[in-house]
C-alpha cells in the first residue's frame, strides 16, 4: 500500500529532477521515471504578459495565476505553498512592492535553492524561502495577509492538514487564494493514472464539492471558486493505461478542471 510518506517522496522526486533538468538547460518538463516515461503536458497559464514574471523561475508546473485574483496589496504580507521556483512569489513581489513582504515554502531542497539564486539575482531582500512541509510549516501563527499556492496541494496527501495549518498563518480578516486540480464525476483508478502521466499535476485531486467542503471545514469563510478551466486529456493519452470502457465511464459526466479558489479567515 503506498503511504503519505511514499507519495510524497515520489513528489520531491519528480519535482527535483525537474529542477536539475532545468538547471542542465534541458527545456523539457517531465516528471516521469522509468517504462512509463513520456513528455508531460503542463497545463500551467501563459505568464508571459504578467507583470513581476521571472523567465528563470518557470518551471512551466502550475494550472494557473492565482496572483491574478489574490487581490495582493501594497505592503502585504504574502505566503506562496509550494513555491518551487520561486515564479508566483516573484509576481506577488511586484505587486506588494519593496514595503511588502514574500515567503515561500517548499519540501524540495533543489528548487529551495534555485529561488535563493533567483531571489540573489535579481537583488531581492523582501523575499525570503524556506524549505519545509505544507502540512506542517516552519512559520508562526497568523502573520500573512494573503496565502497563494499554484496547483501544489492537490498533491498533498493530507489536505485537512495543510488547510488548517493554511488558517493557522493567515492574520484574522485575511485570505487564501489558490489555483488547484479538481475532478468531477467518476474517476476511474486507471483513467486518474492514465491522466496524471499527461498532465503531471493531476495526482492527488479529489471531488470540487470536496475540496471546497475541506476548505469550509478548516475554518475559512466566503469560500469561491473565481475561475476554471477544464483540462483537455485526450483519449490516446488516457489508453495509455485505461480501457475504452473506462474511457467511455469517465466520458460521461466527468471532467478534470482547474480552478482558482478565494477564501477569507
Amino acid at each position: 500500500m503506498t503511504t503519505p510518506d511514499d507519495v510524497k517522496a515520489s513528489v520531491r522526486e519528480k519535482y527535483a529532477a525537474i529542477a536539475r533538468s532545468k538547471e542542465q538547460g534541458d527545456g523539457s518538463s517531465c516528471c516521469c521515471s522509468g517504462d512509463d516515461e513520456l513528455e508531460v503536458t503542463m497545463i500551467g497559464d501563459d505568464y508571459d504578459d504578467v507583470e513581476g514574471y521571472v523567465a528563470e523561475a518557470d518551471m512551466q508546473l502550475g494550472c494557473g495565476v492565482p496572483t491574478d485574483l489574490a487581490n495582493i496589496q501594497p505592503g502585504d504580507a504574502v505566503l506562496d505553498l509550494g513555491s518551487g521556483a520561486g515564479l508566483d512569489a516573484f509576481t506577488a513581489r511586484h505587486i506588494a512592492g519593496p514595503d511588502g513582504r514574500v515567503v515561500g515554502v517548499d519540501m524540495t531542497p533543489e528548487m529551495i535553492k534555485k529561488a535563493r539564486a533567483n531571489a540573489a539575482s535579481l537583488g531581492f531582500d523582501n523575499v525570503e524561502f524556506f524549505e519545509g512541509d505544507i502540512e506542517d510549516l516552519p512559520l508562526e501563527d497568523e502573520q500573512f495577509d494573503v496565502v497563494i499556492s499554484n496547483c501544489v496541494l492537490n498533491l498533498v496527501p493530507d489536505k485537512p492538514t495543510a488547510f488548517a495549518e493554511m488558517y493557522r498563518v493567515i492574520a484574522p480578516g485575511g485570505h487564501f487564494c489558490v489555483s488547484d486540480i479538481v475532478v468531477r464525476g467518476q474517476l476511474p483508478d486507471a483513467v486518474r493514472r492514465s491522466a496524471e502521466m499527461y498532465a503531471g499535476c493531476v495526482g492527488g485531486a479529489i471531488e470540487e464539492d470536496d475540496y471546497l467542503e475541506l476548505l469550509e471545514e478548516a475554518g475559512f469563510e466566503n469560500v469561491e471558486v473565481l475561475r476554471r478551466k477544464t483540462i483537455d486529456v485526450p483519449d490516446e493519452a488516457l489508453l495509455k493505461r485505461a480501457s475504452k470502457e473506462e474511457v467511455a465511464t469517465f466520458r460521461d459526466g466527468g471532467a478534470i478542471e482547474s480552478i482558482t479558489v478565494r477564501g477569507q479567515r
